[in-house]
């Protein structure tokens, strides 16, 4: 079967009955079991996914599909799908199956998308290179030597893979963005707020969305469309209404914008060269159509990570406290005791980076240092949002790298947490104020490995985000 690059090249050949649902959802399943190797996928959902596909293929023949009729899409695995196993990658939620489906997947669903698996991640979302997770490493499909980036590296690898057409991820620090980047993929973490968090596993709450990884931008904007909106299960979404992105992309005109670049992101010495090099060719061809492209100051650089890792960890030691081995989840056959079954539990439950960052979180909140760490952070977090708000009084956009470099190898970063986390240098900034910003593919490193370009946007500014990012 031939290789399928957007919805709307699918649902021309499905409305002019050159192809089926059921024929495209099977071609896809045997792809994943042919790339078995990559450990993208933890299962694959064949008994629905075909049920589906059967339906949708009626649907269409009565004219009464939805508007993602043949989009074959994946779940990351901390993403809830009733009737269906969630476990985060985590074995302390080993064969837990979902009560009920993420707002998310039942906006999908309406519309007639086709859930084809679950992905691999980094344990509950902690992780930049998806070594992390206790069903093992998902392999970069350009260079299975290469790590495919993290969190959400299962879902980068499908798409990249062609294993599915497009899937979910979540976004905590970059986990959307920076394996799409890694990968060579559309990756958008939307504006806080404007996409349902409820039925998605927490990892730090005030800091988690789910978006989509594509092929294009097309498909980004679409898929987005639905998934967006009001949700009485969150309180924190926004109401504000839903453009139709994917009909202003098709009708949007050539703007001319003003687009900032951080001068401290774009000189730094651990970008890498190749990278700063693309940048600067991006910005030269940015003014050459037209768009004004200057230089602003960001002094906060430094700050970003530290920040980031203070308040994330602190939510993720409370969010991650109900798994206990009481509720639900795995129990430790070994304790004999309340006291032993809560320690041996979560002991032999959680994989080691999601204990460091458990023990450093309520560290942070502990009598003595929440003062120091916390509440200074939440300062500091103020501060990076006055800040990036100012830079959004004068410019519609503001150009970063996405990673400050490609992919590499597996165990190279494992070993120093701080390396690791410094992968998320130039992704933390839009999680830590709120603000969406998307990274699509600029090119292909000597080393053979793609690399992304970011562009942060004005909260709930998605459309004008999707715009430039489809003219690049």
């Amino acid at each position: 079967m031939k290789t399928y690059s957007s919805i709307s090249e699918v649902q021309s050949d499905l409305y002019n009955n050159r192809l089926s649902c059921v024929e495209l959802t099977k071609s896809y399943i045997s792809r994943i079991h042919e790339n078995k190797k990559l450990n993208a996928f933890l299962e694959v959902f064949e008994q629905s996914a075909l049920e589906k596909a059967k339906e949708v293929d009626e649907k269409i023949k009565n004219k009464t599909a939805g508007k993602l009729a043949g989009l074959v899409i994946g779940l990351k695995d901390n993403i809830c799908y009733k009737s269906h196993k969630v476990s985060a990658s985590s074995k302390i939620l080993d064969n837990f199956e979902s009560l009920y489906s993420a707002t998310v997947v039942e906006r999908l669903l309406v519309e007639d998308a086709i859930i084809i698996g679950r992905l691999n991640c980094d344990e509950f979302a902690m992780g930049s290179s998806n070594e992390n997770s206790s069903k093992g490493n998902v392999l970069n499909p350009h260079n299975t030597e290469y790590v495919p980036g993290g969190s959400s590296g299962g879902s980068a690898a499908a798409v990249a893979a062609d294993l599915c057409l497009a899937t979910l991820g979540t976004d905590t620090g970059g986990s959307i963005r920076q394996p799409a980047s890694f990968c060579g993929v559309v990756g958008l973490k939307p504006s806080y707020g404007r996409v349902s968090r409820y039925g998605a596993i927490a990892y730090a709450s005030s800091f988690d969305q789910i978006g989509p990884l594509t092929k294009n931008v097309d498909d980004a904007a679409l898929i987005t469309e639905i998934i967006a909106g009001n949700d009485e299960f969150d309180s924190t979404v926004s109401s504000k209404p839903v453009p139709e992105y994917s009909k202003e992309l098709k009708s949007a005109d050539k703007k001319k914008y003003k687009i900032a670049y951080l001068k401290d992101c774009v000189e730094a010495n651990g970008l890498d060269s190749e990278i700063k090099k693309n940048i600067y060719q991006l910005i030269d061809k940015l003014k050459s159509e037209g768009h004004v492209v200057e230089p602003v100051d960001f002094p906060y650089l430094d700050y970003l990570v530290p920040t980031y890792y203070v308040l994330t960890t602190a939510e993720a030691s409370s969010n991650l406290a109900r798994f206990d081995g009481i509720n639900f989840g795995y129990r430790s056959p070994n304790a004999f005791d309340l006291e032993s079954t809560y320690k041996k539990s979560r002991t032999e439950g959680f994989g080691k980076e999601v204990k460091r960052r458990i023990m450093l979180g309520t560290f942070v909140l502990s009598a003595g240092y929440y003062d120091a760490y916390y509440s200074k952070a939440q300062r500091v977090r103020r501060l990076l949002q006055n800040k990036v708000n100012e830079i959004f009084t004068d410019y519609d956009f503001i150009l970063s790298p996405t990673t400050p470099g490609t992919a590499f190898k597996f165990g190279q970063k494992g070993t120093d947490p701080i390396a690791m986390y410094l992968e998320d240098i130039f992704t933390v900034l839009a999680n830590i104020t709120g603000h969406p910003a998307i990274s699509v593919p600029a090119g292909v490193h000597s080393n053979k490995m793609p690399f992304g370009v970011q562009f942060t946007a004005k909260p709930f500014a998605e459309s004008d985000l999707f715009a430039i990012a489809k003219s690049i």
